[in-house]
C-alpha cells in the first residue's frame, strides 16, 4: 500500500496502465439507482458482472449475504467465498454446468438458482436435482424485446410446459428478463417505453405460469437503461442492474448516465509524440483499454475513450483515437478547433472506457480513490468462467 505522501496518481509508485475506481461517484451512483427503486417499490438485485469483486459487491448489495446476480460460475465461487448467500446465475444453464452450480450451493449453503429458456434444459435441472437430493431453483429466461434468448411472453404453451418439467423435481422461481434493446436507444421517452414493454412481457409470461396453477414468486427484470427509465415497475419484484455503478461511454451516450458519473478510468502515461500528426502517445493500448468500440454506432464516436486530466475532468475534444496493444494514440477529434494540451513524456492522463465491464476485464484489481485524490485503498478483482 502506497504511503499517504506517495498515494496520489501522479505517484512514481503507482505502475501505468492501471485501473482507477472514484469510490464516491461509485456511491453515489449505488445511492441514485436505491433511491429511484425505492420510490417504485422494488427490490435491487446487483449485477455484479462488471464489478467482479467482493468489496464493490458489498457496497451495491442489501446485506453482505446478498442478494445479486452473476454470469459466471467463476463469480459464483468467489462471492460465495466472500459470505454471498443468494445468487442468481442469470445465462442461460448448460446441463454440464449443474454439477458445478450444485457444490457452490452444498460447500458454500448459497441459494444459487439458474436460468433456462428450452424444456430440455427444463428436463435436465429436473433429472439432476432428483439425482442430487437437490431441488434447484431456476427462473425462466422470457424474451422482453426479441434482442437475445428467452421464451416469447405470449408463447403459454412452452412456458406451461417448461414450468411444469420443472415441478418435476426442480422448482419454479419465477421469469427473468433483459432488455438488450434498450442499448441502441438514447431518447428519454423511448427509453421510458422500452422499459414498460419490458414490464409488460414480464407480468404478462408471470400471469400465464399462475394461470395454470404453477407458482411465480419472482418477476425480474434487468438492464441499466430501462431501470434507469422506469416509470412504473407493477407486477415486478426485483430489478437487476450493474454497468451504471461505474458507468461508461456507452451507457452516456444511451443517456442512462453522465460523463461525470462515470467512477472507472484507466491512468496511464505519456510516453511519446507524433507532433506532425498530432498525436500523444501513450502506455495503455488496447491490452489496457479493451477494444471496445460499442460508441461508434453512436452519434457520438469516442474513438477507444475520453481523455481527462487527473481530477477527472475531460481534455476538450482529446480522445484516444487508436490503439495498438501497448500504445494509446490521444489526438483531437476530426474537425475539433481546440488546442492540443502540453502533456510533455511522464505527465499522467485518465482514460474513460467505452465499456466498463470489458475494459475491467483487462485487470485484476481496483486502485480506489479517495475525496482527497488519493489512492486509499486496492481492492481485488476476478476474472474467468
Amino acid at each position: 500500500m502506497l504511503q499517504p505522501a506517495e498515494s496520489g496518481l501522479a505517484s512514481p509508485m503507482l505502475t501505468t496502465p492501471c485501473l482507477v475506481l472514484d469510490e464516491e461517484r461509485l456511491r453515489a451512483n449505488l445511492a441514485g439507482m436505491r433511491a429511484h427503486l425505492d420510490r417504485l417499490g422494488v427490490a435491487f438485485r446487483p449485477h455484479l458482472k462488471t464489478a467482479k469483486s467482493i468489496d464493490v459487491a458489498r457496497l451495491a448489495m442489501a446485506a453482505p449475504s446478498g442478494s445479486a446476480t452473476v454470469s459466471t460460475l467463476r463469480e459464483a465461487e468467489y462471492f460465495a467465498e466472500g459470505g454471498v448467500r443468494d445468487m442468481t446465475y442469470a445465462v442461460g444453464i448448460a446441463p454440464q454446468k449443474l454439477d458445478r452450480v450444485g457444490a457452490v450451493r452444498q460447500r458454500w449453503g448459497a441459494n444459487l438458482a439458474v436460468v433456462l429458456d428450452s424444456i430440455e434444459q427444463a428436463d435436465a435441472v429436473a433429472s439432476w436435482s432428483q439425482r442430487a437430493g437437490d431441488r434447484l431453483p431456476a427462473l425462466i429466461e422470457v424474451d422482453a424485446d426479441g434482442h437475445r434468448s428467452g421464451v416469447k411472453p405470449g408463447d403459454t404453451e412452452t412456458l406451461v410446459a417448461i414450468g411444469r418439467a420443472l415441478d418435476a423435481g426442480a422448482v419454479l422461481r419465477g421469469v427473468l428478463l433483459h432488455a438488450g434493446d434498450s442499448y441502441g436507444l438514447s431518447a428519454p421517452e423511448a427509453l421510458a417505453e422500452a422499459a414498460e414493454r419490458e414490464r409488460m412481457a414480464a407480468v404478462t409470461a408471470a400471469e400465464t405460469l399462475r394461470a395454470a396453477g404453477l407458482l411465480c414468486p419472482v418477476v425480474s427484470i434487468g438492464s441499466t437503461p430501462t431501470a434507469r427509465y422506469a416509470r412504473d415497475l407493477t407486477g415486478v419484484t426485483e430489478v437487476r442492474a450493474g454497468v451504471f455503478m461505474f458507468g461508461d461511454l456507452f451507457q452516456a451516450g444511451v443517456g442512462s448516465v453522465a460523463v461525470d458519473d462515470i467512477a472507472l478510468s484507466v491512468l496511464a502515461t505519456v510516453i511519446g509524440h507524433r507532433r506532425d500528426k498530432g498525436w500523444i502517445i501513450t502506455d495503455a493500448g488496447w491490452m489496457a483499454l479493451s477494444r471496445d468500440r460499442g460508441t461508434a454506432r453512436q452519434a457520438v464516436d469516442q474513438g477507444y475513450g475520453v481523455v481527462c486530466d487527473l481530477t477527472g475532468r475531460p481534455y476538450r475534444d482529446l480522445i484516444v483515437a487508436d490503439a495498438n496493444q501497448e500504445h494509446g494514440i490521444l489526438a483531437l477529434r476530426p474537425g475539433s478547433g481546440a488546442e492540443l494540451p502540453d502533456l510533455p513524456a511522464g505527465a499522467r492522463v485518465r482514460i474513460l472506457p467505452n465499456h466498463a465491464c470489458a475494459t475491467g476485464a483487462q485487470h485484476d484489481r481496483y486502485h480506489v480513490l479517495d475525496a482527497a485524490g488519493r489512492i486509499g485503498a486496492v481492492w481485488p478483482r476476478i476474472n474467468g468462467w
